[in-house]
């Protein structure tokens, strides 16, 4: 089954519009789906046409293993059916996050997500089938016909989920639990962006707030500390109002990833996870064992930000403000593409090329509004007609951190798509957040590179430092509580909202240095679980840390001028997913990730931008 991924940058998220857009300007950064779809009944002829086609599979059984002309046909259908039933839940899934309170979009995003229960039931039957043809035949099918050779890694890695996969009758079964299964990150979504009373604060100067995702995302920034305590005090109360329900609701979904491991004869959640992609657990516990002999680096950053900010008992509401305050002007959308281009030249002619192309279209959803989903991300599981990016752009510094992420994933999918057909053209968030976070790094650079006054060097310096901090720290930490969750849930243990408390407060604790007198983590704050959409997506969030990793080791050489490295960068984001991420980093660019040295310039980069702050202090 082909993965429908969107990549959430909630590292970046500023979702408050501080200025206004021009009607004109507004409908320019409004995406056109009409690429799509034509309109709302276009959808409907397709999904229809999706829902008999997902029937009519089942006229299919019994005949893959005939000849190698059948094969052909089962698998001919069988991807071109996934290719369609993409497009029927994208198109739903872009309306709907537009205006997450639309009744009829919601409706359509319902039918679409029964229609993907449907068809993952209704292709249940393959994996089982093909594993009684045996390994023999199928190689005999693919010397026989050539043009079997676009299936071949598909049918490869089906044949090595053999251990793991279950009866026919099981696996149809478990393809109708989809939805159930799930269920608690639309519980999540629903209650984060729709539902949720938040409140308002009046802030020092006069001027009243919501405190909703978007409001804290700007409002935990504020240069006055008094500010910054009352935001972060009112949006944790009002979080921990819900610590009960989210509990459970994060638990289900614990016991939901649990109970998949389970009946497909994994050791655990994390090795199921590892699996999929073909990953070998070392890179995993690799990383977990680098970032936590990494935390006196951390600590170094926490109190050069204490010195800078002339705060003695740093609070774990200092983490956000700006170390300098500096006006760097209006980043609207026009000069974030400006930027993002200069910055990205490195990657050379190819790369910006497509970059310029979309930029070009109305690929892009770029501007916060009303019950709008909040983040960013980028869709490119649309193969036949482009990616598509939704931003809450702020017209400020992050915002353009944030395009210049989510454009790099929207570059990755149209060089994976036009390398690849179909069937390999998806790939794996081990590369994907690669592809985004580099780009972040090239930005870094070229801002400080050309940063008009010290301050304003200071101040993109210190922009640098936060990335290291949210992405490879902070999300590994996630990392380490996803794990915990689950372990606890695989010994038995009830999870309830204050247990998982419990466990996230010793983790924010420990890795802020709390009790060694480093920052000082409130209790209340420690409700912040409840908050991080990614807990929804098992074991997703280590792959921020792996990938910033190995964004800096390609970056350190891009920089350092190496074209081989480039073009070596440019081979595996062209690579989709061709193989497993693993090997093409490591066959491609000679990245293994499963070393420690591998993690090196990350560390580097983050000793190099504090030495070049203390140079300037």
């Amino acid at each position: 089954m082909i993965r429908l991924i969107t990549f959430l940058c909630s590292l970046f998220c500023v979702l408050q519009l501080s200025g206004s857009l021009s009607a004109q300007d507004t409908a320019r950064y409004e995406w056109d789906l009409t690429d799509i779809y034509a309109d709302v009944s276009d959808w409907q002829s397709a999904m229809d046409q999706v829902s008999l086609r997902i029937t009519e599979f089942q006229n299919l059984k019994g005949s893959l293993g005939v000849n190698a002309q059948s094969f052909l046909r089962v698998m001919s259908e069988y991807s071109d059916l996934n290719k369609e039933a993409a497009r029927v839940y994208v198109y739903t899934s872009l309306q709907r996050d537009t205006d997450q309170r639309e009744p009829e979009a919601q409706a359509r995003f319902g039918l679409a997500r029964q229609m993907y229960t449907d068809l993952t039931a209704g292709l249940s039957w393959i994996n089982p089938e093909l594993l009684k043809i045996g390994e023999d035949k199928v190689n005999r099918f693919f010397e026989e016909e050539s043009d079997l050779a676009d299936y071949e890694f598909l049918v490869r890695d089906i044949l090595r989920q053999s251990p793991h996969t279950l009866d026919e009758a099981t696996e149809a079964i478990l393809a109708q639990a989809g939805m159930i299964l799930s269920s608690p990150s639309q519980i999540y979504q629903n209650y984060a962006n729709a539902d949720i009373p938040w409140p308002e604060v009046t802030l020092s100067e006069g001027e009243t707030v919501l405190l909703n995702q978007s409001g804290y995302g700007l409002w935990r920034a504020s240069a006055n500390r008094e500010d910054r305590k009352l935001v972060f005090d009112t949006f944790w109360q009002t979080w921990q109002q819900y610590a009960d329900g989210m509990g459970a609701t994060l638990a289900s979904e614990v016991q939901s990833n649990v109970f998949s491991a389970r009946v497909r004869n994994h050791e655990g959640v994390l090795a199921n996870n590892l699996f999929d992609d073909g990953l070998p657990p070392e890179i995993y516990t690799q990383l977990v064992a680098q970032v936590n002999e990494a935390l006196p680096t951390f600590h170094r950053y926490l109190q050069l930000r204490g010195t800078m900010l002339g705060i003695e008992d740093l609070r774990y509401y200092d983490i956000y403000p700006p170390l300098v305050n500096v006006n760097t002007g209006v980043f609207d959308l026009k000069r974030s593409q400006d930027i993002t281009f200069e910055a990205l030249r490195p990657f050379g002619d190819e790369y910006l090329s497509l970059l310029d192309l979309g930029l070009q279209q109305n690929w892009m959803h770029s501007h916060p509004q009303p019950g709008k989903r909040s983040g960013a991300y980028m869709n490119g599981s649309v193969y036949d007609v482009h990616p598509y990016v939704l931003l809450n752009h702020n017209d400020d510094y992050e915002s353009m951190s944030t395009f210049a992420h989510e454009w790099g994933h929207a570059v990755h999918s149209l060089l994976a798509n036009a390398n690849n057909p179909f069937e390999t053209a998806g790939y794996s968030t081990f590369i994907a957040e690669m592809a985004s976070t580099i780009n972040e790094i090239l930005l870094q650079e070229y801002m400080i590179a050309n940063a008009k006054t010290r301050e304003e060097q200071l101040f993109y310096l210190g922009g640098a430092l936060e990335q290291i901090r949210g992405t490879f720290f902070r999300q590994t930490m996630f990392a380490e509580f996803e794990l915990a969750i689950h372990q606890a849930a695989e010994l038995g243990e009830p999870l309830t909202g204050p247990r998982l408390t419990e466990i996230y407060g010793e983790l924010l604790k420990r890795y802020h240095g709390h009790d060694i007198g480093i920052l000082t983590i409130d209790d209340l704050y420690t409700v912040e679980w409840a908050f991080i959409p990614h807990f929804y997506r098992d074991f997703y969030v280590f792959q921020y840390a792996t990938s910033i990793s190995g964004a800096a080791w390609f970056a350190e050489q891009f920089l350092a001028g190496d074209e081989n490295v480039r073009d070596a960068f440019i081979r595996v984001l062209s690579a989709g997913g061709s193989d497993y991420p693993h090997n093409i980093l490591l066959n491609e660019a000679g990245l293994d990730m499963t070393l420690p040295e591998s993690y090196d310039p990350i560390l580097r980069r983050m000793d190099s931008l504090m030495d070049r702050i203390e140079a300037l202090l």
